[in-house]
C-alpha cells in the first residue's frame, strides 16, 4: 500500500471489493469466559486476506432470524503445518439474537461469512505499542501483538516494535476472555485489571495505562515512539483518548458501532469525525473505520 493510500481512509482499498463470501464449516465453538465464546471456522480464502483490526460479518446458514449478519472482530488466524492460513477465530459475547443461537452450533455446522472488512490497524513505526482493551474489546489485539512483535507476517511489511503491552480490564475475573491466548504470545507484556480486584490491578484500565506510560517515560526519558490503540466500551475509549492526549501520545480507537450491512451501503454505523477545517462530518465505521484517530472523534 502506498503512502498516499495509508493517509487516505477513503481509498478504495478500504471498501469491500477484496472481501469474499464463504460458507464456512465450524471447527470449534467453546466458552472462554462468562457468557463469552470463541468460534473457529474454516475459510482459507478469507483467512489469507485478513489484517489485524479488520472484521467479518457472520450469519447462521439457512436461518432468517436474524435476517442480516452481525459484525465480529477477527480474534485469531490459524495456519496449517505449511504456514498457510486456514481458519479464523472470532470471540463473541452472548447477549443478542444471533449470539444466543450461535452458542448452539456444534462443530460441522455451517456459517455464512463475508470479509475481511474495514481498514484495521495500519503498519506504523512504533517503539512501544500499548493496546488497551475493556470488556470484549480485546478481540482485535492477538494478531496485532504478533505482528508488531515480529512473530507473524500478515502479508504486509510492518516495523517491529521494541515493546508491546496489553492493558486489559473487565468488571471481574470471570469476564476476562482469551487470557490464555495472550499469555502464549511470546514477548507480550500482559497487564490485567478488574473493577472488583478479583484479578490483576484493582481499578480502571486507564489507571493501568497511566502506570505503563510512567514506566516507559522513566525508562526512555520521554514517551517518543509510543502508540496507544484501544477497543472497548465507548466511555472507556473516550477516557483512554483523554489520557493519551494528556501524555501527548498517538491514540487510535477501534469503534464498536452497530452495523447492518458492513460494506458502506446503509449508513447505519456512522460516527462524528472532525475535519481539517474544525467542523465534523459523519464517517462510516465499516469502511472508513473501524479504526480512527482518537483525537478526531466527536464523542458527544
Amino acid at each position: 500500500m502506498s503512502t498516499e493510500q495509508c493517509d487516505n481512509p477513503l481509498h478504495a482499498d478500504y471498501y469491500a471489493d477484496d472481501s469474499v463470501h464463504y460458507t464456512a464449516e465450524v471447527i470449534e465453538n467453546e466458552e472462554v469466559a462468562q457468557d463469552t465464546w470463541r468460534i473457529r471456522f474454516r475459510c482459507p480464502a478469507m483467512a489469507s486476506k485478513c489484517k489485524p483490526g479488520q472484521f467479518i460479518m457472520l450469519k447462521i446458514t439457512d436461518r432468517d432470524d436474524p435476517l442480516i449478519g452481525r459484525p465480529l472482530a477477527v480474534f485469531d488466524i490459524t495456519v496449517d503445518q505449511q504456514g498457510v492460513p486456514t481458519d479464523l477465530d472470532a470471540v463473541y459475547l452472548v447477549k443478542g439474537n444471533l449470539t444466543t443461537r450461535l452458542v448452539e452450533l456444534p462443530a460441522g455446522q455451517e456459517l455464512d461469512v463475508w470479509g475481511p472488512l474495514g481498514n484495521g490497524f495500519l503498519p506504523q513505526q512504533t517503539r512501544h505499542l500499548i493496546m488497551v482493551a475493556g470488556g470484549i474489546g480485546q478481540t482485535p489485539f492477538v494478531t496485532l501483538a504478533r505482528e508488531y512483535l515480529g512473530l507473524t507476517n500478515y502479508g504486509r511489511d510492518c516495523p517491529q516494535a521494541e515493546e508491546v503491552t496489553l492493558c486489559y480490564g473487565a468488571r471481574n475475573e470471570s469476564l476476562l476472555a482469551g487470557v490464555d491466548t495472550f499469555q502464549s504470545v511470546e514477548g507480550l507484556n500482559l497487564r490485567l485489571c478488574t473493577d472488583d480486584g478479583s484479578r490483576g490491578h484493582h481499578g480502571l484500565v486507564t489507571e493501568v495505562l497511566e502506570q505503563v506510560l510512567v514506566a516507559d517515560k522513566e525508562a526512555y526519558g520521554s514517551n517518543n515512539g509510543v502508540r496507544v490503540v484501544c477497543c472497548g466500551p465507548e466511555p472507556m475509549m473516550e477516557a483512554v483518548a483523554g489520557v493519551s492526549q494528556r501524555w501527548n501520545v498517538s491514540c487510535q480507537v477501534s469503534l464498536e458501532t452497530p452495523m447492518a450491512c458492513g460494506i458502506g451501503i446503509c449508513f447505519t454505523c456512522v460516527t462524528k469525525v472532525l475535519q481539517s477545517d474544525g467542523t465534523w462530518d459523519y464517517k462510516r465505521t465499516c469502511v472508513e473505520g473501524p479504526v480512527f484517530d482518537a483525537s478526531k472523534i466527536v464523542w458527544h
